[in-house]
């Protein structure tokens, strides 16, 4: 099992603080450490964490636990996910209580992030230091007219 030390951020409070309708101070995060769970599609945090970001409710969705058990969870968002300098944003499932939250495979493939089996640790792609950025050469802009 790998385990990493994530940042959430609550993505409405960022949007409000660039619109400075609250201070940066204002804006909601929390550091975590999440099982890393290339089995599981979304991320999933737990009440405690929910309660402290305050993510606003975008649906409800019935899934299937490990176990087989179907429930229905709220799912909130968004939420920034950081790791190192990178970034993803997305919705989250919430878990009952105080239930282990779950770094999921779609911010993962986001940040472009790999698991090192060996050294059982969450690591950026080192083929793609750069995320995606693409790295072009300045064009000359064409004449519209």
């Amino acid at each position: 099992m790998v385990y990493a030390e994530i940042e959430l951020i609550n993505s409405v409070d960022q949007g409000m603080a660039r619109r400075y309708i609250i201070g940066e101070e204002e804006v909601r995060s929390t550091r975590v450490k999440m099982m890393v769970d290339t089995g599981s599609w979304m991320m999933a945090i737990n009440e405690s964490i929910q309660a402290y970001l305050n993510l606003p409710l975008v649906y409800k969705q019935t899934l299937r636990m490990a176990n087989g058990e179907p429930i229905t969870r709220d799912v909130v968002g968004p939420v920034e996910v950081r790791f190192g300098e990178r970034r993803s944003t997305c919705n989250a499932f919430v878990l009952p209580g105080d239930s282990e939250p779950l770094l999921g495979a779609i911010p993962m493939e986001e940040m472009d992030l790999l698991i090192d089996p060996k050294r059982q640790q969450l690591i950026l792609n080192p083929e793609y230091p750069y995320n995606g950025i693409l790295r072009l050469g300045r064009s000359r802009p064409r004449d519209i007219s």
